[in-house]
């Protein structure tokens, strides 16, 4: 599917950098930030660690699903959407997110990674023995998928926030993308 909106779309691991690259990205270009985990949190009137507990990944995943129809449906446009870890793992997913809009996947190393999220406990996947094993497992798995999904890739290991929304507005131009 081609993109026919004009909306930025973060992709990556928790902890990459989705939501305040997001906020920067969408200050910049003057678009309105969202965050798809806080909508469907706001839509459910519960936590992640509570649906994922109480329902299970498997209906977190198709609440994704249907959050990404319904964007689509509304025909938003001029958001910059920064999502959750887990959303481009179906196929049905990425290309969703394909329609929605430029796809750009922000990407860290397990060590970075680790590093800004040790200790965070409202991450449920990472509530282990060893979360930093669990990283890279995720990563192997992931990575790829959101290679795949991606229009551009940003190494985000060595660069400040602030650079790292800098270098995807810079992409973004270079692929045809004219900000308000």
């Amino acid at each position: 599917m081609e993109s026919i909106m004009e909306n930025i779309i973060l992709t990556g691991y928790m902890g990459s950098g989705k939501t305040s690259v997001g906020k920067d990205i969408a200050k910049l270009v003057r678009y309105t930030f969202v965050d798809t985990d806080e909508m469907i949190v706001e839509q459910q009137r519960r936590s992640i660690n509570d649906i994922f507990a109480t329902d299970g990944e498997q209906a977190f995943r198709d609440m994704e699903t249907a959050l990404l129809r319904r964007l689509i449906d509304e025909g938003h446009t001029h958001l910059v959407i920064s999502t959750g870890g887990g959303m481009p793992l179906r196929a049905e997913n990425r290309q969703l997110l394909a329609a929605l809009g430029r796809v750009v996947y922000l990407k860290a190393s397990p060590g970075t990674i680790y590093n800004r999220i040790q200790g965070d406990t409202t991450r449920p996947l990472l509530q282990c023995r060893n979360p930093m094993k669990q990283i890279e497992e995720m990563l192997a798995v992931r990575g790829p998928l959101y290679e795949e999904g991606a229009m551009f890739t940003v190494d985000v290991n060595k660069l400040r926030q602030s650079e790292a929304a800098e270098a995807c507005i810079g992409y973004l131009r270079s692929a045809g993308c004219a900000f308000a």
